[in-house]
């Protein structure tokens, strides 16, 4: 599975942006879908995640209630909507997906290592 993601960019803090991963090479369809991201000197973190399992939505507490997570097996896509952007979000945005998502527990869905395979990245900057 080849994943492309696009959509990030410069934002003012409150704005928001639509992050899309697309995936070829196979159906994805049973996949976990997530993505992650990563800022300047810090870990790769968990940011939302889509269950291959039951469609159930993950997300971290720090992005709750403003990011959207979706996908369309038929078209090989997954989207993040983001907005009330803020500044500590700027990172770079990784989708990833893992082929074992049917088995997986919601605590696994939300772990990194987990993700088969992952995006290029896409760069979020969101201003003050």
């Amino acid at each position: 599975v080849q994943l492309q993601a696009s959509g990030g960019g410069l934002v003012q803090a409150g704005g928001s942006l639509r992050l899309s991963c697309a995936a070829s090479g196979r159906t994805v369809s049973g996949y976990n879908m997530g993505w992650f991201r990563q800022a300047p000197g810090k870990e790769r973190e968990f940011v939302a995640a889509n269950s291959g399992r039951d469609n159930v939505m993950y997300y971290a507490d720090s992005v709750k209630g403003r990011f959207t997570i979706s996908r369309d097996n038929a078209k090989r896509t997954f989207t993040l909507q983001m907005i009330s952007l803020k500044p500590e979000d700027t990172a770079i945005y990784y989708c990833a997906a893992d082929p074992l998502g049917r088995s997986r527990s919601s605590s696994a869905t939300m772990r990194p290592s987990n993700y088969e395979y992952w995006g290029q990245g896409t760069l979020v900057t969101v201003s003050s």
